[in-house]
């Protein structure tokens, strides 16, 4: 047994579990704005009305995103009832199961030490680990992506045929996450693979041909939906058109569509996009992914073919991302396994051959940079607790700076989770909270006081999808003064509003209580302005809570 298998051995478990401690206290803090909150009351809908089929959103029908992650949410609530946490756990399952599944690919195609380090390495990457906090699609798409992959590996290799239903089965569940494009990920890998070694006959082996017919088979449940809500009513009005097919949108526009910018749904690409996303959304690993890239394309001698298995995988995806003319940071997360096993095996490498030293100084010196920046950020936006933040920031920069290593391996793991201890103790502890309450909707919602949770509530041109998911019940969303007279006509309910709106309608004669104000800010698009203390009032706008006791306006 060598130094790096030694050192892996005895630090894996521990370093594990720091990982996964680091991603838990996400699961507490609030749903953030705008796509998690949008989400997460998506699911609450098919709770309260026990509704499984049709997915409405911002007041009407809703077909920008498939059933799979609103089901397994809805499941989650209808067993904890309809909260944060209900949410984000089933999605936080899935992401310690896509752990498990980099463990075992890169165990198959490299060795036990690289799997070890890829995973050590996937389990703090930044917006993995966001996502964790922000949960959408990313985290349920990572397992199901890497896992369909491990599973074909294994029926490749001619073992069980039952890993031939289990890849079928999670290969559904991301087309039922993300659409259809995702079996490019799954099998874009195979196909390089398969064409590199000449292996011709594999395109038609019948197990492929059977897992593929097995996959739409265990999709059925998502197509039935879209047909039922609305193929079978092309009279509804949906992306301002009518006859539109939900079945159509599902097996094109969803995501070909966004493509190559023909669908409902349009942006605008970079092709640098992920490129420069990469470097930030990675951290603290960025300099090792580039690495990792570099050596294998420069100076990898072991190469085995049956790896472009998982570097097919990552290429073809993160080119078809960078072409794309609809592009999200968060959409790279899919492929952080395979770029965890990337710099993993890089790692290894340079570990066996004694070249570690420059990466293990480069990750000295993010972990110092990180924690100035930190320091710097508590100095300038005045948090609550900032001097408690600040304490432990800098005494965790005194004791790693007293650590000693055995070698540069654990030099860089050990810096690369001492840079994670303190971004994530400086977002889930004091970041975020300070953040969302800024997030008026979130916090206007709690406003509602127990002894009235089963009154109505609307929401009149302001809306916010954190006050939809937070507020007792479904919120009604109210665009014309019209709709807000007939709403209040019912008896006593609430209306959240801006101060500006809100003062209007009391001046203009409504009977309403100003239950509470909360100040508002687009808490995912921040500006410089509001991070400085002295400037963040100029910024913020104010919400109200109305109680509205009597019925329509004087």
């Amino acid at each position: 047994m060598n130094n790096t298998e030694t050192l892996l051995k005895r630090y894996f478990p521990w370093l594990l579990s720091i990982g996964i401690l680091l991603n838990i206290p996400a699961l507490w803090l609030p749903i953030i704005e705008p796509d998690g909150a949008l989400y997460a009351t998506i699911a609450k809908r098919i709770v309260l009305y026990d509704d499984w089929l049709n997915l409405f959103a911002n007041g009407g029908e809703w077909l920008d995103k498939p059933h799979f992650p609103f089901w397994v949410a809805a499941l989650s609530y209808k067993v904890l009832g309809i909260n944060a946490f209900a949410y984000k756990l089933p999605a936080f399952i899935f992401w310690l199961i896509s752990l498990l599944y980099t463990y075992l690919i890169a165990r198959d195609l490299f060795n036990a030490s690289v799997a070890r380090i890829s995973v050590l390495i996937y389990a703090i990457a930044l917006h993995s680990t966001l996502a964790n906090f922000d949960v959408r699609a990313e985290p349920y798409l990572s397992a199901c992506v890497i896992a369909s992959i491990w599973h074909m590996l294994l029926v490749y290799r001619g073992k069980n045929n039952w890993h031939l239903v289990a890849a079928a089965i999670f290969t559904a569940c991301a087309i039922m996450t993300k659409g259809i494009f995702v079996l490019v990920t799954i099998g874009g890998g195979w196909v390089i693979f398969w064409t590199v070694t000449r292996q011709w006959s594999q395109f038609f082996n019948y197990k492929w041909w059977v897992f593929l017919a097995l996959s739409f088979i265990f999709i059925l449940p998502e197509l039935y939906a879209l047909y039922v809500q609305f193929d079978l009513h092309p009279e509804k009005v949906v992306f301002g058109e009518t006859n539109v097919s939900g079945l159509k949108f599902f097996f094109w526009d969803s995501q070909f569509g966004r493509f190559f910018n023909t669908g409902p749904i349009k942006g605008k690409g970079d092709i640098t996009f992920f490129v420069h996303t990469s470097l930030w959304a990675f951290l603290p690993w960025s300099v090792g992914l580039v690495g990792g890239v570099a050596y294998l394309v420069r100076f990898d001698k072991d190469r085995d073919p049956a790896r472009w298995i998982v570097y097919g995988s990552a290429l073809i995806t993160f080119v078809m991302f960078s072409l794309s003319r609809f592009q999200l940071p968060h959409y790279i997360v899919m492929i952080f396994p395979c770029f965890a096993i990337v710099t993993g095996y890089f790692f290894y490498q340079l570990a066996q051959s004694g070249k570690l030293e420059k990466l293990a100084i480069t990750q000295t010196v993010i972990f110092y940079l990180l924690g100035a920046a930190v320091l710097g950020l508590f100095y300038l936006t005045h948090m609550p607790d900032a001097l408690i933040g600040a304490s432990l920031v800098a005494v965790l920069m005194l004791t790693v700076r007293f650590i000693r290593s055995e070698n540069p391996l654990q030099t860089v793991l050990f810096k690369g989770y001492a840079t994670a201890g303190i971004l994530y103790i400086f977002l889930f502890f004091f970041f975020y909270p300070f953040l969302l309450q800024y997030q008026s909707g979130s916090e206007t919602a709690r406003l509602i006081p127990d002894n009235k949770q089963n009154l109505p509530v609307g929401s009149y041109q302001s809306f916010s999808t954190a006050f939809e998911f937070y507020a007792p019940g479904e919120v009604n969303l109210i665009y014309d003064r019209e709709t807000l007279t007939n709403f209040m006509e019912d008896g006593p309910c609430f209306v959240y509003t801006s101060a500006v709106v809100g003062d209007s309608l009391i001046r203009s004669g409504l009977d309403a209580e100003i239950v509470g104000t909360t100040k508002n800010f687009h808490v995912t698009k921040l500006k410089a302005g509001f991070l400085n203390h002295q400037k963040r009032d100029a910024l913020l706008d104010t919400r109200y809570l109305l109680y509205v006791s009597d019925t329509g306006l004087d």
